[in-house]
């Protein structure tokens, strides 16, 4: 009777074992916590709640958390005269180079649940950063920046107002995007020589994963609040131009994401080590705005503007929602949501390469870009002097008014 119980027993364990799920049976552990946290991060019922999430896991995780009031809350005046209100969650882990421990690398990532694995990357890196915390000359901030629909409002909050060591970063790390690692795996850098060098050298050693250098940008993000203070950034994604949708959760390959998430502790771990920071060269940029290339808004001597204005909350206010038809088929079914729209302004201020970046649905995702497509000319940016193609990013809401 004792052997035919544990015959049975032995029998049902595989099928158990198979209730987890096929792909957790054949994921290491640190895949398994960063399939966790995303998912504790896309179910996260409110902001609030997500960062309270984020706060809880980088505390257990070692760094010094960033607990003053300019970290708890920050507002936004919106051209409708409400202020929203957002939260970034900032931990520090110290360097131990006496002459070095107040220099800074920032790693950053969009606290979003659309960004659930860039952050469950972050919440990753944390714990192993802290565990190699002797190993880090420079100090490493740790950072989940609120406010990503108001035109990444959180990350140059951090780097323009809260953050009162900014002029001692030396380069910041941008995470977002994350999703089907099969896509490919690229770093953008905005062309910096020195970033490149190092990606390049660290590429040439043994890695278990290892990034393509992209001179396209494969999405705005956090990356430009530092780029626009003159920090060198590097911004790690499975990302590519023209990105407007995410897969669905079960297609996500957490042994992968696990795996860059390794090459980006390294990475990171080389920048805070490195003797020499990498420079930042506002020549390089001026000599590819000269050959045509693109330039982002901010980036501009002279912002475009629209009617005038060089707020890009006036083209929203003045032209888009004046004009923009909410799709009735979209109505009808309840349809509502932002849609993140990526477009240049050319050296004529015509509105061209209008693109989704982030998507709602087709419907919406169509009417955004037939507004924005049928825009009036804009007045164009200029850097030293010269008339530019500039690229902005912003978000149109279709939001559905409740019946009384």
């Amino acid at each position: 009777m004792v052997k035919r119980l544990l015959l049975i027993f032995m029998v049902l364990l595989p099928f158990a074992a198979s209730a987890q799920g096929y792909a957790e049976l054949y994921e290491g552990e640190d895949a398994l916590r960063i399939r966790q946290d995303a998912a504790a991060i896309r179910a996260a019922a409110s902001p609030d709640i997500l960062a309270d999430y984020i706060d809880s896991v980088l505390r257990q995780a070692g760094p010094d958390m960033f607990d003053g009031a300019d970290y708890r809350s920050f507002g936004i005046r919106r051209s409708s005269g409400d202020t929203a209100v957002f939260r970034n969650v900032c931990g520090c882990i110290s360097g131990y180079d006496r002459s070095l421990k107040d220099r800074y690398i920032v790693v950053g990532a969009r606290m979003d649940a659309g960004n659930a694995e860039g952050l469950a990357v972050l919440l990753e890196l944390s714990r192993r950063l802290s565990t190699n915390s002797a190993l880090l000359r420079r100090s490493v901030v740790l950072a989940a920046f609120g406010g990503s629909s108001e035109t990444n409002a959180g990350s140059w909050y951090f780097i323009n107002r809260a953050f009162t060591a900014g002029d001692c970063v030396d380069a910041m790390v941008n995470l977002d995007l994350f999703s089907s690692p099969s896509t490919g795996f690229r770093a953008y850098t905005a062309s910096n020589a020195d970033l490149n060098r190092m990606v390049e050298a660290l590429n040439s050693t043994l890695q278990p994963a290892r990034p393509e250098l992209v001179t396209s940008e494969p999405a705005p993000s956090e990356h430009r609040s530092f780029y626009g203070k003159g920090i060198p950034s590097v911004f790690f994604t499975t990302a590519g131009p023209g990105w407007s949708s995410r897969p669905a959760t079960d297609a996500v390959e957490y042994g992968e994401i696990a795996r860059q998430t390794e090459y980006i502790c390294n990475f990171v771990m080389s920048l805070a080590s490195a003797s020499e920071a990498p420079a930042f060269d506002p020549m390089e940029d001026a000599k590819r705005q000269i050959h045509g290339e693109t330039v982002p808004f901010q980036d501009c001597d002279t912002k475009p503007t629209f009617f005038g204005s060089s707020d890009p909350r006036s083209f929203l206010v003045r032209w888009v929602y004046v004009y923009m038809k909410y799709p009735s088929a979209a109505v009808e079914n309840g349809i509502q949501g932002k849609v993140l729209v990526n477009f240049v302004i050319d050296e004529e201020g015509k509105v061209t390469d209008v693109s989704v970046v982030k998507g709602v649905h087709p419907l919406l995702d169509a009417e955004a870009v037939r507004v924005i497509e049928a825009s009036p000319d804009w007045k164009p940016g200029r850097v030293e002097g010269r008339k530019v193609r500039s690229e902005l990013s912003l978000y149109v809401e279709f939001r559905l008014k409740k019946k009384k």
